[in-house]
């Protein structure tokens, strides 16, 4: 009767002729993405068989002298009462993983989804009662000048700091914590699923490896207690709108005299009314009036370092762009500075009088041809494509 499994070959994705090394990553991809304990609900079924389907092929393909038999009689060959009508010899098969370096890849599987490796000795992973301080993230707004040039701001944040009555070990009376009873220290225990065995933080102690039983009244164990600290931190000229700036040490303070975790400190940078910025360079938009444009003229600009005179050019159309070199933000980490471009917009005026719109067609009749080159060849375009 032939087998309703499916080709160990096509269960791990690979070539007959794979190596050992193929077989072995196209195994622990799989066994990573079925895993049970990362696929929680509905597919928890689906994920459950397929992690198994890949161990039972892995478990045969990655022994030398079962591979053989299977690639000689196919999945009669590995059947745990093979050879006993004639083939000789039987294959150690139904879990017990004996075969290949499958203990090696399995410790590799569980370092990825648990951080950890399964099995070892306990000594080996026995967590210290001194602990590193969790980092803490705070957001700092400072204004688009700060952010250009650089600044010094204070903060003040909530954090630990640690406890002055038991001095950070969490016990009363100078005791020291004792070692979890359930978890013997390590912070993790292990339990079996089926044919596994995985491990799962402990929670007697919490993964913390340590118990205390006469707990520190002011901290409470923690070894650590609530205040708030005032910090002064320097922001680099040319700092941009969500970057992270890294302060060592000034995060929450370590259990059992730990060192101390890290500050995040995340800029926003408020709007400013004038400028936009990209990268290096702010951009800003200038109004001006239809005969400034026409004439030219001298306008007043805002930059970073206050007003400047910028010339317009007789001519000047709508919507181009002048730049004021180095009267940009500063390269992060260096001296020099990106440039401002400025746009220029021409502003149509409106409500006009009688006398003024007078004039202005006055005007377009003598000027009409000659001083607008740019609305003459689009007259003629269509001229030209539409009433020809």
């Amino acid at each position: 009767m032939p087998s309703s499994k499916r080709d160990y070959y096509e269960v791990l994705g690979v070539q007959k002729n794979a190596s050992a090394d193929e077989i072995k990553k196209a195994y622990r991809k799989l066994a990573l993405k079925h895993h049970p304990d990362r696929n929680p609900g509905e597919k928890n079924k689906e994920s459950e068989d397929k992690f198994k389907e890949a161990n039972e092929a892995y478990e045969v393909l990655s022994d030398p002298s079962k591979k053989s038999k299977y690639d000689q009689f196919g999945h009669a060959g590995v059947e745990p009462n093979f050879g006993t009508g004639g083939f000789g010899g039987g294959a150690n098969y139904g879990g017990n993983f004996n075969g290949g370096d499958f203990g090696d890849v399995f410790n590799d599987i569980f370092g990825d989804i648990f951080g950890g490796r399964a099995g070892g000795n306990s000594s080996s992973r026995r967590r210290s009662s001194v602990r590193r301080g969790q980092d803490a993230e705070f957001t700092m707004e400072i204004l688009f000048e700060e952010a250009a040039f650089g600044a010094e701001k204070e903060i003040t944040i909530p954090t630990s700091k640690t406890c002055s009555e038991c001095h950070g070990s969490g016990v009363t009376g100078g005791g020291k914590p004792e070692t979890c009873p359930t978890c013997h220290g390590s912070g993790e225990v292990f339990v079996r699923q089926g044919f596994f065995s995985m491990s799962r933080t402990c929670s007697t102690c919490h993964g913390t490896g340590i118990i205390i039983k006469n707990p520190c009244k002011t901290c409470r164990g923690a070894g650590v207690s609530k205040t708030t600290k005032k910090l002064v931190v320097k922001i680099p000229a040319g700092v941009d709108d969500g970057q992270t700036l890294k302060l060592a040490g000034e995060g929450e303070a370590g259990g059992g005299g730990g060192p101390n975790g890290d500050l995040y400190v995340h800029i926003a940078v408020r709007k400013h009314d004038f400028f936009d910025r990209k990268g290096t360079d702010i951009i800003c938009e200038v109004p001006i009036t239809f005969i400034q444009a026409i004439l030219g003229s001298e306008v007043e600009v805002p930059t970073l370092d206050g007003i400047v005179k910028m010339k317009i050019p007789a001519g000047t159309q709508s919507g181009r762009l002048f730049r004021l070199s180095g009267k940009g933000v500063y390269r992060l980490g260096g001296y020099s500075r990106g440039d401002q471009l400025v746009h220029v917009v021409v502003e149509t005026p409106v409500r006009l009088s009688r006398e003024q719109t007078e004039l202005l067609k006055k005007f377009e009749t003598i000027a009409s041809g000659t001083s607008t080159p740019i609305y003459s060849r689009y007259k003629d375009k269509i001229k030209k494509s539409f009433h020809s």
